[in-house]
């Protein structure tokens, strides 16, 4: 056992190789007698972990047991015995070959720190003492004398010190500086080695690559420049400056395709937007000027050039790739989780649990990814079961400059703007954007990474802007000296050109040639990408056919047969028989097998996990994710059960049929931003079933309000992208406090308009039973937002029957339902919510048959119609209030009276509609449970009492 541990160790240590002769002489000694060896050995000694063995029986293994070990591992010769008799003083040589080690370690760790990574030559770097022969007591007289290479990957197994050095500065110190001695996993750490150092992290490319990385940069400069000519002064936030970025994505595409994926999704923020949309998706130029020019079609209100999406089908070495340009907002990094959540549902689509067939690229800012807190969230997520897709690329088009932020002390506070990727132990592949064979081998390093390894990779392409942060802009007021340097400096194009005909790759007139061919291409408009599909295979699509064009008054039937329903419950309602179940756990099963059998009223957990098992047997899929999901906050779902003996759960809704939907639940990490807009990402890609996201509490929301405002209320009209996420908001005033009351229901009827969300408060377990089911089953796909309950899962009055399960629907307003004679109403009290039972409560307590209560289940798209339905069945009407919990400013009352109104008028001209509630408020809820039975009680109490005139 013990020789199992010391070969991991020696196999994971940066001291492995030609050093095991006196490695293992230390290490005898220090099993002996720690102090008997130099303090930083004792120290590495001291925390190697003890796996295996205790201390005393380490002590007991035969040292000469130890120096074979090491021996053969390290593939080595054995010294003689008559050499390895001496004490613990090693030759001077063996101690210099200690210290080569040490500097090829030191190279692998701090060698991006001395690289040439900006194309400006103005980043200043901090001096590196580590990467000095001095540092490590060595000297240039040293230089030709050869020691063994350990691990180092250089063709031999030993070389002068001349030679070692030579190699580890075009490794790690050139225009490629890597970081990756942060990654726990020895596997990755040596296969980043191997390629890197192998190479020199500069393979020989031949010169019809060569040649290709040149037409590609040509493309990436001649679009710019035609644009600027054509437009000058307009916003398209040119690539001028990154151009490198072109033939970066060009080699993904290929590559990722090579390894037989079928799509990619791609997330990108502004700048060169354009350009990958014309250089790698083939959008045709012609379009692309229509829309500078003002003559596109407008078929919703739109957005800006930047902004827009686009896909398009592209040949690679191993078949057909879909490519699907994510359409993103102003907010930058928000894009990246929806490009993740798209990703999943694709995967999720090919039955693809690893990532083989859905690979996602995510192309940042630098001043964004080190700024912006969702890039943390996002990297968070790339392991986890629910969110994970088989490690993303991440590309950093790094401008060195942030808007009109530069100095770094001003724009973040880490050396790097990728130094959040080490938090997941990405490798970081930092490149200088001027030398794009370079760049070409760190993105053919970065997709085999991704491939093998299956998880995040960053590559930060160093570049710089050579315009402003857009056209419009002047850089010289901020940033005088860098662009003093930029207007003196070439382009990529220019300087890779001159390389190639320095060596005599092309002539000068070939590359003019080429540049003209381009030019001429994109003044004829065709597509510019030559492996474009032109009929692309439709299989590769989603197919959103059966959702277009729906009213959004379509209804569906949502009921189902009582005996099959029945039956059904019952089966969700069982966990096997060898499973322990916690005992109130148990005691809810037992009761919800009640409730099928009808000698119990049907609670809220019931009605809504038996929705999930009539979609799910229907074939339907049903993803459920959030904070708590499996349990569910307030205790009431437990469609996760949790074995009380050991390790493992056990998801009835997951052992329906053979042939039922699939049924995905997770408890998510702590984050609402990220996490919504992957389900965001996720519900527009999967239009089949049910996508949830559920808020711990309503108001928690509140982090995910970019993803609310930018995507989910405004992406069909600005993008014509449909989506059918459900969000769950538990929302009722409960004198929990201003963060436990509000799911902020005001914030959502403000962003209501053109149809564009359904906002419901269902209050019976009936009711969110048929709301789930239609959300579902109704070829609609528009956001569900629903304000759920807290203490209403529980509430002895808010139950229904199965009958209401089997026969109903779900109403978008419910009537009075105590037996109240309608002709003698002389108020109607309008609500939606909890607070409905608190009215009828003390209504009933009162006795007061004067007063009705109408519930809004649905406010909007507001049911003015089914509202003033009801309202006629009371002739005799004189008044009529909306009373809401939330204070005046907040809840539904602003957003929502004109509607009351002109139902109300629609019926009786005379009536006005009034309001009850708590007064106007900056903070949604009272702290104090007094205040809060307080307000309560009053504004029950004004609703209930009629007005003298009335009376």
């Amino acid at each position: 056992m013990q020789q199992s541990t010391m070969e991991r160790l020696w196999r994971s240590s940066h001291i492995a190789g030609g050093n095991a002769a006196y490695v293992e002489d230390l290490y005898e000694a220090y099993l002996k007698d720690p102090n008997a060896v130099p303090e930083q050995w004792r120290d590495y000694f001291d925390k190697l972990p003890l796996v295996e063995s205790s201390v005393s029986q380490l002590n007991d293994i035969p040292h000469s047991a130890v120096r074979d070990r090491f021996a053969r591992i390290s593939k080595m010769r054995v010294r003689t015995e008559a050499t390895v008799a001496h004490d613990s003083q090693a030759t001077e040589h063996e101690r210099k070959q200690v210290r080569v080690v040490q500097l090829i370690s030191a190279y692998r760790q701090r060698g991006h720190q001395k690289a040439k990574l900006d194309p400006l030559g103005l980043a200043a770097r901090e001096h590196v003492a580590d990467l000095e022969l001095g540092f490590h007591s060595l000297s240039e007289a040293d230089l030709d004398t050869v020691f063994q290479v350990g691990s180092l990957h250089i063709g031999s197994e030993d070389a002068t010190l001349g030679e070692i050095v030579n190699a580890l500065e075009r490794t790690y110190c050139h225009t490629v500086g890597a970081e990756f001695m942060h990654i726990v996993d020895t596997g990755q750490r040596h296969w980043i080695m191997t390629r890197m150092e192998s190479v020199r992290s500069a393979p020989a490319y031949g010169p019809d690559v060569q040649r290709q990385l040149l037409r590609r940069l040509i493309k990436a400069e001649g679009l710019e420049k035609s644009l600027a000519s054509k437009y000058p002064g307009t916003k398209r936030f040119g690539l001028e400056g990154g151009e490198s970025l072109i033939p970066m994505m060009a080699e993904m595409v290929q590559r990722i395709g090579s390894y037989g994926a079928k799509e990619i999704v791609i997330g990108l923020a502004h700048r060169g937007r354009l350009n990958v949309l014309v250089n790698i998706f083939g959008k045709k130029p012609l379009e692309l000027f229509a829309e500078f020019e003002g003559r596109a079609r407008y078929e919703s209100s739109g957005d800006v050039k930047y902004h827009q999406g686009f896909s398009s089908n592209v040949m690679t070495p191993g078949g057909e790739v879909h490519l699907a340009l994510a359409f993103n907002p102003s907010h930058l990094e928000i894009v990246a989780p929806v490009v993740e959540g798209s990703v999943r549902a694709r995967q999720d689509r090919r039955q693809d649990p690893l990532g083989d067939s859905v690979v996602p690229i995510v192309v940042h800012g630098d001043a964004a990814f080190a700024g912006q807190g969702v890039v943390m969230e996002t990297f968070q997520m790339s392991q986890t079961r629910a969110y994970k897709t088989g490690g993303t690329v991440h590309i950093v088009l790094n401008n060195q400059v942030g808007f009109t932020t530069h100095k770094r002390e001003d724009a973040r506070s880490t050396e790097y703007c990728t130094d959040v990727a080490k938090m997941v132990q990405s490798p970081i592949f930092h490149v200088n954007a001027d030398d794009p064979e370079a760049v070409l081998f760190v993105t053919q390093l970065a997709i085999d990474f991704r491939n093998e390894f299956k998880r995040d990779v960053v590559i930060d392409l160093i570049c710089y802007r050579r315009r402003g942060h857009n056209e419009a802009d002047e850089p010289s007021v901020t940033q005088p000296l860098m662009y003093e340097a930029i207007r003196k400096h070439k382009s990529t194009r220019d300087l890779y050109a001159e390389h190639l005909i320095a060596a005599g790759v092309v002539t000068a007139e070939e590359d003019a040639s080429l540049v003209e061919g381009y030019r001429e291409s994109l003044d004829r408009g065709e597509p510019l990408v030559s492996s474009l599909v032109t009929e692309p295979n439709k299989e590769l699509f989603v197919d959103w056919t059966p959702y277009l064009g729906h009213p959004w008054t379509l209804e569906c039937d949502t009921g189902i047969d009582l005996q099959h329903l029945q039956a059904l419950a019952q089966r969700t309602n069982q966990a096997p028989e060898s499973f322990p179940l916690q005992r109130q756990v148990g005691k809810i099963l037992e009761d919800r097998r009640k409730m099928a059998a009808g000698a119990m009223p049907l609670n809220w957990g019931f009605a809504e996990t038996l929705a999930y098992a009539t979609l799910l047997e229907a074939g339907y899929p049903v993803r459920l994710t959030g904070q708590d999901v499996g349990r569910g906050t307030f205790s009431h779902r437990h469609a996760v059960l949790h074995n009380q003996k050991e390790e493992g759960t056990y998801i009835p809704l997951q052992h329906i049929s053979e042939s039922q939907g699939k049924f995905d639940i997770y408890d998510s990490l702590l984050s609402e931003e990220a996490v919504v807009a992957f389900e965001y990402g996720y519900a527009t890609t999967a239009p089949t079933g049910l996508v949830i996201w559920e808020a711990q509490f309503g108001d928690f929301a509140n982090g995910a309000q970019v993803v609310i405002d930018q995507f989910i209320t405004s992406g069909e009209h600005k993008w014509s992208r449909l989506c059918g996420l459900t969000m769950l908001l538990p929302h009722g005033y409960e004198g929990q406090g201003p963060e436990h009351s509000s799911a902020r229901l005001e914030r959502f009827m403000q962003l209501c308009a053109e149809h564009n969300i359904q906002v419901c408060v269902p209050t019976t377990p009936a009711q969110v039973y048929h709301m789930l089911r239609r959300q579902t089953i109704r070829p609609l796909r528009k956001p569900l937002v629903v304000m759920s309950p807290k203490s209403l899962l529980r509430h002895k009055e808010a139950v229904s029957t199965l009958e209401d399960l089997a026969g109903g629907r779900y109403y978008n307003v419910l009537d009075e339902t105590d037996d109240l004679d309608k002709s003698a109403v002389k108020r109607i009290v309008m609500c939606a919510g909890k607070v409905f039972y608190d009215l009828r409560a003390q209504r009933r307590e009162r006795g007061i048959e004067d007063i009705a209560i109408i519930r809004l289940e649905q406010l909007y798209p507001f049911p003015e119609s089914e509202l003033l339905e009801v309202l006629k069945q009371y002739p005799n009407l004189q008044d009529a209030v909306w009373c809401q919990e939330e204070p005046m400013n907040q809840g539904a009352w602003y957003s929502s009276q004109h509607h009351m109104r002109r139902a109300m008028y629609a019926h009786l001209k005379r009536v006005y509609l009034g309001y009850v509630g708590r007064d106007a408020s900056a903070a949604p809820a009272a702290g104090y449970m007094a205040l809060h039975l307080e307000q309560q009680e009053r504004f029950i109490n004004e609703a209930l009492t009629l007005p003298a005139s009335v009376a």
